[in-house]
Formats: C-alpha cells, sequence, structure tokens
C-alpha cells in the first residue's frame, strides 16, 4: 500500500477499535473520502486478516478491542526501523506471510503513543525503495509454508519439477535442509535422491509438492555456509579459481564500493582504473555478472574464465549479425 493509504488504513482500524459502530457514511465524512475508498480500505483490512464486524441493526462496522496487542514500549527509532522494514524494504524480497507481517506492523502502529504514530506516518510518506526484479510466485505462502514444516518436522517431499539445466520435468524425492532468499527468489536446498547429492530448487518451479510419511536424520549436519563455500552465489562447482579483473576508470569505483563476495580485495590505481581479485568456486554464475560490465572490464585471469568470456562475446555477435 501506498504511504497515504497506509495512514489511513491505520486512522480506520483506530476509529474502529474504540468499540463503537461506524457506518460507510459516518467513516467516509470523517476521512474525508469516498464510500468507494472505505469499501476498498475494509477489504484491504479483510484481505490482511483484520476480523471486522457488521451490526445489522446499526448498519455500522467495528472491530472487537481485544484483537489488537496491549500497548507497547516502543521508541521512536524501534518503531520507525520496524515500520520502515515492513512497509517499505519488504518491497525487496519477495516476502512469504507478506498479509501477516503486515497485519503485524499494523498493530504495532495501532498501539504506539500518538506522538510517535503521527512521526512515523509523517516520515513514511518521505521514505521510498524502488523494488527490484523479482521472480513471480502466485502460490509462495502455500509452497513456503509446505517446505517449511517439512524442514521441521525432517519429513522427505516428492516434487513435480520443472528443471531448466535438464529441460524437462522431473520428480526428485528430497531430504529438504535451508530455505533460501538469492538473486529475486526463493530456493530450496536439500539432498535430492535421483542427483544422489544436494541440490538447489527454485520455488516458482515447483508444480506440486507430496509430503512423505518417511523421515530424514542428517539435516542437522547441513550448514548453508559450508555449503555455498566460496561460490559467487550460491552453485559451488568444486574447483576454486584466483579471478583478476581491471575495471576502467568510468566504472571502478561504482563495481569497487560493493562487497561482492567475501574473498574480495579491491587495488585502485593512480589513472582511476581498479584491480579486483576474487577466489572463486566455479565460473559459470561470475561469467554473468563479468558480462553485465561490458568493455568496461578486462579479465586478467585466469586464461579460462578469459576464453570462456571471448566464446560468448564472440556468440552474441554471431547472433545479432544473423538477425
Amino acid at each position: 500500500m501506498k504511504p497515504s493509504r497506509i495512514s489511513r488504513v491505520v486512522r480506520l482500524l483506530t476509529t474502529l477499535q474504540a468499540g463503537k459502530n461506524y457506518s460507510v457514511d459516518d467513516l467516509a465524512k470523517m476521512f474525508g473520502t469516498s464510500r468507494r475508498t472505505i469499501f476498498r480500505d475494509l477489504n484491504e483490512l479483510e484481505a490482511i486478516g483484520v476480523p471486522y464486524r457488521y451490526d445489522l441493526k446499526t448498519k455500522g462496522y467495528s472491530i472487537d478491542p481485544e484483537f489488537f496487542l496491549p500497548p507497547i514500549n516502543l521508541n521512536l527509532r524501534e518503531a520507525l526501523s520496524l515500520l520502515l522494514l515492513v512497509y517499505k524494504t519488504s518491497n525487496q524480497v519477495l516476502l512469504p506471510f507478506k498479509n501477516s507481517a503486515l497485519l503485524a506492523a499494523l498493530k504495532i502502529e495501532n498501539n504506539l503513543p500518538a506522538k510517535i504514530k503521527k512521526y512515523c506516518n509523517t516520515a513514511l510518506k518521505t521514505i521510498s525503495t524502488k523494488p527490484s526484479p523479482q521472480a513471480p510466485m502466485s502460490k509462495l505462502d502455500k509452497t513456503f509454508a509446505s517446505l517449511q514444516k517439512a524442514i521441521v518436522n525432517k519429513k522427505k517431499i516428492k516434487l513435480v519439477y520443472h528443471s531448466l539445466f535438464e529441460n524437462k520435468i522431473v520428480e526428485p524425492v528430497i531430504c529438504p535442509y535451508h530455505l533460501m532468499y538469492n538473486h529475486r527468489a526463493w530456493y530450496v536446498l536439500g539432498f535430492s535422491h535421483i542427483h544422489k547429492a544436494v541440490r538447489t530448487f527454485k520455488l516458482n518451479r515447483i508444480k506440486n509438492i507430496e509430503l512423505l510419511d518417511k523421515c530424514f536424520l542428517d539435516g542437522d549436519k547441513f550448514d548453508v555456509d559450508d555449503y555455498l563455500g566460496q561460490a559467487w552465489s550460491m552453485i559451488p562447482e568444486g574447483r576454486i579459481y584466483n579471478i583478476k579483473l581491471k575495471f576502467t576508470p568510468k566504472v571502478a569505483h561504482n563495481v569497487g564500493e560493493v562487497n561482492w563476495h567475501s574473498t574480495q580485495k579491491t587495488d585502485y590505481k593512480n589513472d582511476g582504473s581498479a584491480i579486483m581479485e576474487f577466489r572463486v568456486d566455479g565460473l559459470n554464475e561470475i561469467i554473468w555478472w563479468i558480462l553485465g560490465y561490458g568493455d568496461q572490464v578486462l579479465v586478467l585471469a585466469p586464461k579460462a574464465l578469459r576464453t570462456r568470456i571471448v566464446e560468448t562475446a564472440q556468440n552474441t555477435i554471431k547472433v545479432h549479425k544473423n538477425l
């Protein structure tokens, strides 16, 4: 929701929680909006799980006061940081149970002292975040909940999964170990019985999940950091490469100010260029990152990486020349 609408919905919550019934006309007049807007806001409350009631006798709406939290002792910075996290930065992550998070934020905001609530509402109007591109997923809550349940209860699951690597639908039985958000999408990591190894499965490619009545015992031994090791992103390939890149002055500082990898070393030169070094497990993932900088980066080492970059660039030229 937009900040102005969030503020109005919070006011609507506060008003309906007071114990008195208000008709739609009363609310529209109170908030200086149309009946249609009030109905939209009531639908928003219903969507996030707020149990408002309609009284046929009074033709008014109200909310059970006991539905909300008792007053909590948050200072201004604590309150603003929590509301900022839910209302703004949650746009950067495809958040499961987002409606529940929004409802929790509304409960907290509804019980803030008046001065802090007013300050937060004003501040949120002046803050925005631009959502990053994300893999759309219509059934994230259901899929995430099923996988989380399987992980907690150490239950094996059978997936119907669209594998891009194998270019077909596969049905692996896996022992799910860990859920991870990375690069615009959610993944589940677990031991796949058809691959005989730990594999990564993207949630939006899962067509169906069947919770099996079979337990696994080795989930506690899985450490996601150990598994990822020095992979550039999330797929270790089993071989470490010493990578050395030279970025032109045009992009050097822009690239160097970001911590891309735990092994990163950056050396700025007098001409404004930068030499960046990494120790990375595998080449496939970092290749696409390097290509994103086009002719502003030179691969100094290893030779295998430089060869792959050249081949990809040549193939790109060939594809476009054939149009």
